[in-house]
């Protein structure tokens, strides 16, 4: 168990610790990447070429018999766990009663539950409706079409350093070209895109990102697209694949409220921060934003494939019947896991836990920040932190020491991931119920890194 309350231990049967027995990757794992260059697309790459046989709690085993450290989550998937108890008792009835049955064929109860659900838990106490797809990608998608479909508008308005998914329509959303657009265009058009309120990077600092950046924006969404033609801005709360980049206060508040003033539908796409990950159940919920739409997935099914759309009632029923759906869309298993780590979330306080893990955490890469002139940036909520690496004395982005530091975790048994649009950013995304032991030694094991560096 955890030796701090307010950290979670989770992961009912595998022992949490870190344990190497062989080298990262071991030997089996290297057959089985032999087999897998063999047989898979060489399109799809990997952070770490190590195969996993069980994972739970803040620990993931690999078919060598090592087990490492894990502040991935499989990308924010894996908040409750991987194997989280009560996710794994409601699939399991749910597999044994029936795996599929379309909801648009023949529906079921998992899917209006969850349904409920994520009206009850986003932000704002206005009527909702949801709409449940497998993807985040699908689920922006999908709020495109409800924005548009709404307003009769076609114009969509993203931001600088954004990801949205792999689509046609998200990759024309996504800012970052390698390696998520290079080669795939001709992209869905009537997309724009305006600057991030990205505090390290803005020109003259944070204060003038505060300052200066929500009349930036407006004031070229007026001059470029007109407010009249624009269905819906679509914003990370934080962003994730773009280098974990929180606005400064006031931003998002401001952006929604110019957006109900014209008319245009305000999308949260919380996918990445959604679900207890930044320490309230959703990103926007720090500056009591309400969104017209959020996106949601990742987090929500403790691993298996479910997103949704949730919003305001007259929006998301704008749309003519069979204007929405898929044929896999709400799945009865992902319904069922869902279920299950929304249940895990509230029994846990597993915002409560990411509370926790940012008083962790946030002080030590704090304190590394100080020790280490590559290190130029420091930020996150929860258990969503970064730390962006640059030549020292600049804003050079360095993304070469970031993949230093990374390979050096991995081979020392713990998974981390990089981002940003220049692939200079650490970003650390431990489960919400790693303990207190793992989530300092992880700490340890970073700060040996960039000690090496």
């Amino acid at each position: 168990m955890s030796a701090d309350p307010g950290i979670p231990a989770g992961g009912p049967s595998l022992p949490q610790r870190r344990n190497l027995v062989t080298e990262i990757p071991g030997p089996r794992s290297r057959e089985l990447f032999e087999r897998r260059q063999r047989s898979v697309a060489r399109g799809l790459s990997h952070t770490l070429p190590v195969f996993i046989t069980a994972a739970g709690g803040g620990v993931a085993v690999d078919v060598d018999g090592n087990s490492l450290i894990d502040f991935g989550s499989g990308i924010a998937v894996t908040s409750v766990g991987n194997s989280a108890d009560l996710v794994v008792s409601r699939v399991a009835e749910q597999v044994a009663q029936f795996t599929h049955t379309c909801f648009m064929v023949a529906p079921y109860e998992g899917y209006v539950a969850v349904c409920e659900q994520l009206n009850r838990l986003t932000p704002g106490d206005h009527d909702k409706r949801s709409a449940l797809f497998n993807s985040g990608a699908e689920a922006v998608e999908n709020a495109v079409k409800i924005a548009r479909h709404a307003t009769g508008r076609d114009a969509i308005v993203v931001f600088d350093h954004a990801y949205h998914g792999r689509t046609n329509l998200t990759m024309a959303m996504t800012a970052k070209n390698m390696p998520y657009k290079e080669g795939f265009g001709p992209f869905a058009g009537e997309v724009y895109r305006v600057p991030m309120a990205y505090p390290y990077r803005w020109p003259g600092g944070p204060a003038r990102c505060a300052a200066e950046a929500l009349g930036v924006v407006t004031s070229l969404i007026h001059a470029q697209v007109g407010e009249e033609n624009v269905a819906a801005v679509v914003i990370e709360p934080i962003q994730g694949e773009g280098g974990f980049v929180v606005p400064p206060d006031g931003f998002l508040p401001g952006l929604a409220e110019y957006c109900r003033t014209h008319g245009i539908v305000f999308v949260a796409d919380e996918i990445q921060s959604g679900f207890c990950r930044t320490g309230n159940w959703f990103a926007c919920e720090h500056e009591n934003v309400v969104p017209d739409l959020i996106t949601t997935a990742k987090g929500i099914a403790g691993g298996l494939p479910l997103a949704g759309v949730t919003g305001r009632a007259e929006l998301m029923d704008a749309v003519h019947p069979g204007g929405l759906g898929g044929t896999y869309g709400g799945n009865p298993v992902a319904c069922a896991a869902a279920l299950g780590a929304i249940e895990t979330m509230e029994k846990e306080d597993l915002a409560g836990a990411a509370r926790a893990i940012e008083i962790v955490m946030l002080p030590r890469l704090r304190a590394i920040a100080a020790a280490t002139p590559v290190v130029g940036d420091v930020r996150g909520r929860g258990a969503m932190c970064a730390v962006e690496l640059v030549q020292p004395g600049s804003l050079e982005p360095d993304p070469a020491a970031a993949a230093r530091v990374a390979s050096h975790c991995h081979r020392n048994g713990m998974i981390v991931l990089t981002c940003g649009t220049y692939g200079n950013v650490l970003r650390l995304l431990p489960p919400l119920v790693i303990g207190q032991p793992l989530l300092t030694e992880g700490l340890d094991i970073l700060a040996d890194a960039f000690t090496r560096l």
